[in-house]
């Protein structure tokens, strides 16, 4: 066992975890035998977009099992700088969003594609694009949730909630959910 429980919140059957498949099983000992690029290569997206969270990890291997590694990653963010803190939430996309798709991670787009994010009608497209807006201008960064662990009402239902927090509310929640993606990315890549 890996060391991460397996809860079925977070998985939306036929071994799609955080919304994706991950096609890899890998285990402990061979993650902590890989070399740091292929580390890096593997692990460095786990944060949107922020490598510096594996890179500031890779040499403390081995680890005892994943649970380790998800729980040093989150120490290191927890640790950085609010600047860096924010530059972390500003990599994330907006949900459902059709400005800067390229930009999209493919873990990112396999997860917003496992709850529907990508099919919405126009409706509901122009109800998550008010809600991006609004929260951006409140905020300064987009609105960030773990999708695999809730389905499109929730996030429309959480997106409400939290429009309605301060902003040192919202900063802590946000990365609340920036390690809950974390944690089911790696995850996948256990398998």
């Amino acid at each position: 066992m890996n060391g991460l429980p397996r809860d079925a919140a977070a998985t939306h059957g036929g071994g799609q975890v955080g919304g994706f498949v991950e096609d890899t099983n890998m285990t402990i000992s061979e993650m902590n035998a890989m070399g740091k690029e292929d580390f890096l290569e593997k692990f460095g997206g786990v944060y949107e977009h922020s490598a510096w969270v594996a890179e500031a990890v890779v040499d403390e291997r081995p680890f005892g099992g994943f649970e380790q590694l998800v729980g040093r990653m989150r120490e290191v963010v927890d640790a950085a700088a609010g600047e860096a803190k924010l530059e972390l939430l500003l990599a994330h996309p907006d949900l459902a969003g059709k400005l800067g798709l390229e930009e999209l991670t493919e873990d990112s787009r396999k997860e917003q594609q496992g709850v529907g994010l990508d099919r919405l009608d126009k409706e509901e497209f122009e109800l998550f694009t008010g809600l991006n807006e609004a929260y951006r201008g409140l905020f300064g960064f987009p609105f960030i949730i773990c999708v695999g662990k809730t389905d499109k009402a929730g996030i429309l239902r959480s997106f409400q909630e939290r429009l309605l927090n301060s902003r040192e509310d919202e900063v802590a929640s946000a990365l609340s959910e920036v390690h809950e993606i974390a944690r089911l990315r790696v995850r996948a890549i256990s398998g």
